[in-house]
């Protein structure tokens, strides 16, 4: 039998850096059982380069990696998503569309990588810093037991209860 493939959204107001960071690193680690996407609220238009030079020097995938809006995945008819992560505070204080599927959503604050001012080699170590993080919290979520099914999460067959 199959297994299910979950759909998992990270969302960033820019669409540019963490979240691009993000929807790579799960497409790589998800191993075709957890599908990663990215949107943004307010989309630059581009991804930041020294995210694709990173991914791209890590072997991660970048094919098809673009800055998007949200509204790309509200649609009714759309990716319905299981999972819906906020990766920049202010994607988290946003209002965001209601997404088809009923996602289980959280946020992971990751402190933006695209902001930092300085030399190259800084705003390099930012990016490495933001992809160590976002990794980390990926493979502890991809190491979750999870059912066929989200709607089974929280579910415990009638056991008691002591």
């Amino acid at each position: 039998m199959k297994s299910r493939q979950y759909n998992v959204l990270f969302l960033c107001t820019g669409n540019s850096a963490r979240s691009i960071l993000a929807e790579s690193i799960m497409n790589k680690w998800g191993k075709g059982r957890f599908r990663g996407f990215s949107a943004g609220s307010h989309p630059n238009g581009k991804v930041n380069p020294l995210a694709i030079e990173l991914l791209r020097q890590l072997d991660f995938p970048i094919d098809g990696l673009r800055s998007k809006s949200w509204d790309e995945f509200a649609a009714p008819n759309g990716v319905h998503f299981d999972f819906v992560f906020t990766v920049c505070d202010n994607a988290a204080g946003e209002l965001c569309p209601v997404w088809p599927g009923q996602p289980m959503t959280a946020h992971w604050g990751i402190p933006d990588p695209a902001a930092v001012e300085g030399s190259d080699l800084e705003k390099k170590f930012a990016f490495r810093q933001a992809f160590e993080s976002m990794e980390a919290r990926i493979k502890r979520f991809l190491s979750l037991p999870l059912p066929e099914s989200p709607d089974a999460i929280g579910k415990n067959d009638d056991a008691p209860r002591s």
